[in-house]
């Protein structure tokens, strides 16, 4: 088995064993318990060494100093003045000089002693599955992505890939275009056109466009020969077997005029010679076109039923905003809503999330999802003043009720009888995932993990292959307002409540940074901050995918052994691959004293941290208080039970004894988790 694919099911708590016992189980076992603090609960005697290079490839173990190499007792003896010389020295050499040909250290911390390591952490525990358990369990984590209507993120699309290529599994449905186009695109096979309409081809193009060409406008099209031939190979599969779906087409009009055109489509039958006719001269057929004549001219409840009748409920409840902002009574909005009825789990829960928090501020935030990134829009005042889709807080109480009510029809009964442990209360759900990175301890973004007493958090990144990339933590109060902790700012800031181990640029050799968090002490000295934001931002402006980048979190003792990066007390460590410089790694709420996850790429290539407004994350720091697996496992039940042998499916973290026919799914299962959203 590849590696790839073995580093995955690390991520899920597995390991793969080799076929047969091994004779050097027994030292694999006291290394994986020393070096990172894993306990194997099955089939130790499979136990191998490879099992060493999966753990350190997903834990680290070879890390690169940080400037400072004594962080943090060695940072907080400095003084200002000296702090403030360490930098000028080391950005003299390295951006005013331009070498960065070595690592760069302080010229004036003390070599500390460290103490031998005896911090408390808690054991891992693994299992180690036979290769066929291991085939069989990826198969099911593929089956449920592929099930995922929305986009998968770029490790989930590289694991579909290689389980694809490694066990020659055959795709027959992909319920995202998404997905499908990009296993076109990676596989080059044509035939997978049958898991597409005619009018996806468009998306196929733009991620051809955006993959191959690094550009996003397809209004621009100069495609090589190759990329042509896919294009018209696709569209002849689609119109030979009559997947041709000509009025959604019609929404992307000078889309297709222009594609067709540039790859010299011929028809490769009557159907397809009717379409390239129609584009090029045909009336506009577009839905969307006669929805807004049908909304212009006051038919409220008309527009919704064509919404609703010719693309989707989930189309008209995508514009639910604006037709219930135009209703003139109350009978119109409960008409509409029942008009928008449907069993789409995701669509009513991304409702939820976004009704539940309808109003909390004057001015919205427009978060956009596209090529595996978030693009944010903050509405301005002037546009604020010019909104005409504003509903009254009755309105939005009333169609977050009436959307819970259809979320539990869409639900009820799938899964039989039901015991979900209370912790999965934090635990988001994984609504939109194809911005996320993956890695291990990673959950859906919004997932909150309880810190414990006495521990500090020591956020962490480290990188190859490129010059600086900066951690950077960012303060929140309620309403918005931002404190920096960064390499701008920490020097007259380094205290017992966060301390910062230097601003490393490095090289190519690779270097790394972190940042500890004291958490009663920073309550006392920045009694208005509730949240706390960590970033990552490549200096260096090149993207992340063009480099080596792991970012993650450790939880460790008060007063640590002093190795500043240690195994055994990393809770989650991932890599950062997305296309921009600028990504959200996750929070920690001062209030509630709970870790939340973001994970987030944001399509941006910013540079700095602290010049970005990161306001509209407070309502992802809040997606557990509207819905949660908990809830969610609840729904699905058609009986909740109290213990766990009573149940067919259990929703915990715990290792259990499971009875023959009973399931259990953990946090870290949200493959499993989108195949039911899916289901």
């Amino acid at each position: 088995m590849n590696a790839l694919l073995k580093d995955f099911l690390f991520t899920k708590g597995f390991f793969v064993g080799e076929e047969g016992p091994n004779e050097n189980a027994a030292e694999v076992l006291v290394s994986l318990a020393d070096l990172f603090g894993i306990r194997i609960t099955s089939h130790s005697e499979l136990a191998s060494e490879d099992m060493i290079r999966v753990s350190s490839r997903g834990l680290g173990i070879h890390v690169p100093e940080p400037f400072y190499r004594g962080f943090p007792e060695s940072v907080r003896e400095l003084s200002l003045d000296e702090l403030f010389l360490d930098q000028l020295v080391h950005y003299a050499t390295t951006y005013g000089l331009g070498d960065f040909s070595r690592p760069g250290h302080s010229l004036f911390e003390e070599t500390l002693e460290r103490a031998y390591f005896a911090e408390d952490v808690e054991p891992r525990d693994f299992e180690i599955l036979t290769p066929d358990e291991a085939s069989l369990k990826l198969q099911g984590y593929v089956e449920s992505l592929l099930a995922s209507t929305r986009p998968l993120s770029a490790a989930q699309i590289a694991l579909v890939r290689n389980f694809i290529k490694e066990s020659g599994y055959i795709v027959e449905s992909c319920a995202s275009k998404d997905t499908a186009s990009l296993l076109i695109i990676e596989t080059r096979d044509s035939s997978l056109a049958r898991l597409l309409v005619l009018s996806d081809v468009i998306r196929l193009v733009e991620w051809i466009q955006y993959r191959g060409y690094a550009k996003r406008d397809i209004k621009k099209l100069n495609l090589r020969n190759a990329d042509r031939k896919l294009i018209t190979a696709v569209l002849d599969e689609i119109f030979l077997h009559g997947r041709c779906n000509v009025r959604d087409c019609h929404e992307k009009r000078k889309a297709w005029n222009g594609l067709l055109h540039h790859i010299h489509y011929k028809p490769v039958n009557d159907t397809a010679a009717e379409f390239v006719a129609s584009i090029r001269s045909g009336p506009n057929l577009s839905v969307y076109a006669e929805f807004e004549v049908l909304m212009a001219s006051g038919d409220v409840l008309g527009a919704a039923t064509l919404l609703r009748d010719e693309k989707s409920p989930a189309a008209l409840l995508r514009q639910l905003n604006y037709v219930l902002s135009r209703c003139g009574t109350d009978e119109d909005v409960k008409s509409v809503l029942d008009a928008a009825f449907t069993s789409n789990k995701i669509v009513l829960i991304q409702l939820l999330l976004q009704y539940g928090s309808y109003g909390r501020s004057d001015l919205r935030t427009f978060a956009f999802q596209k090529f595996n990134m978030l693009r944010i829009h903050q509405e301005t005042p002037e546009e604020g003043k010019r909104r005409r889709s504003v509903l009254p807080p009755e309105t939005s109480d009333f169609v977050c009720n009436r959307i819970r009510e259809y979320l539990a029809d869409a639900c009820r009964g799938k899964l039989g009888r039901v015991y979900a442990d209370e912790r999965m209360k934090l635990v988001a759900l994984p609504l939109q995932e194809g911005t996320s990175m993956g890695g291990i301890g990673t959950l859906p973004t919004g997932s909150r993990i309880p810190l414990p007493e006495g521990k500090k958090v020591r956020a962490f990144t480290y990188w190859e292959l490129v010059d600086d990339i900066d951690l950077s933590a960012i303060g929140l109060t309620e309403e918005g307002e931002q404190v920096e902790f960064s390499w701008r700012t920490m020097a007259d800031r380094q205290s017992d409540a966060i301390v910062y181990s230097g601003d490393q640029t490095s090289g190519y050799d690779g270097g790394s940074e972190f940042f500890d968090v004291e958490f009663d002490r920073f309550r006392e000295t920045y009694p208005n901050v509730r949240y706390i934001v960590f970033c990552d931002n490549v200096f260096s402006r090149k993207p992340f995918c063009g480099c080596l980048c792991t970012a993650g979190y450790m939880m460790r003792d008060q007063e640590d052994s002093g190795e500043i990066f240690e195994p055994k007390t990393v809770k989650s460590s991932f890599q950062v691959t997305c296309d921009s410089t600028f990504a959200y790694l996750f929070g920690i709420d001062l209030e509630r004293n709970e870790f939340v996850w973001l994970n987030i790429a944001n399509d941006s290539f910013q540079q700095v941290a602290g010049a970005t407004a990161l306001g509209f994350l407070i309502d992802r720091m809040h997606t557990t208080d509207t819905i949660n697996l908990f809830d969610f496992a609840h729904l699905l039940a058609t009986e909740v039970v109290e213990r766990p042998e009573d149940a067919d499916v259990v929703f915990c973290d715990d290792v259990l004894e499971l009875n023959p026919g009973q399931e259990q799914i953990r946090s870290v299962d949200y493959e499993r988790i989108i195949g039911l959203l899916n289901a």
